[in-house]
């Protein structure tokens, strides 16, 4: 009986596991995608912050101008859609909701300093790029929510997704370690 219930509760994790990619990995493509696309194209707000929270000594043009035209219009989207495709199609999956860990609290940071400061400048965020005229715009409160159900998806991979940190997907075949295949 205990072999069983071991079985049912592995498949139940699994399936959580499962529906919380497949969510988490739709919003990182949705988003990493629609900021790609949107190319070049960085929301004045996020800049606004980095300006806001970062010492003025670390701030030099340099750095201002990496920030703002490779860094955020180009590799963050990259990494959204990395992690986004990655998380869908179930390649390790607790390492990637990992990394998506950090990313979501960044993101959340970024909602609460706007919320708390009253800035009205920028009233909406480009979470999700050109789909936003189909998606519609957030306010930061909307996109702190977000931020927050995808924090707790992600967490949710990394502590309830059953078998090793770096299991590979049942789709993938394995390879047994030492030999290599060769097929004539």
């Amino acid at each position: 009986m205990a072999k069983a219930e071991k079985i049912t509760q592995n498949r139940t994790r699994a399936t959580i596991g499962l529906v919380a990619s497949i969510m988490v990995g739709l919003t990182f493509i949705l988003s990493g995608s629609g900021k790609v696309l949107a190319f070049g194209e960085m929301p004045g707000q996020t800049m606004q912050f980095i300006g806001a929270i970062l010492p003025d000594a670390w701030l030099t043009p340099g750095i201002a101008y990496f920030m703002s035209e490779i860094l955020f219009p180009i590799i963050l989207p990259c990494i959204e859609l990395g992690l986004g495709i990655m998380l869908l199609l179930r390649i390790w999956p607790r390492f990637f909701a990992a990394l998506v860990l950090p990313l979501t609290l960044a993101f959340m940071t970024n909602n609460i300093w706007y919320i708390t400061h009253g800035e009205l400048k920028f009233t909406e965020c480009d979470c999700f790029g050109i789909w936003k005229i189909f998606l519609g715009s957030f306010t930061h409160v909307e996109s702190l929510y977000l931020d927050i159900i995808l924090f707790v998806l992600a967490l949710t991979i990394v502590l309830v997704q059953p078998g090793e940190f770096f299991a590979s997907p049942p789709w993938l075949p394995k390879s047994k370690k030492g030999t290599v295949k060769v097929n004539k």
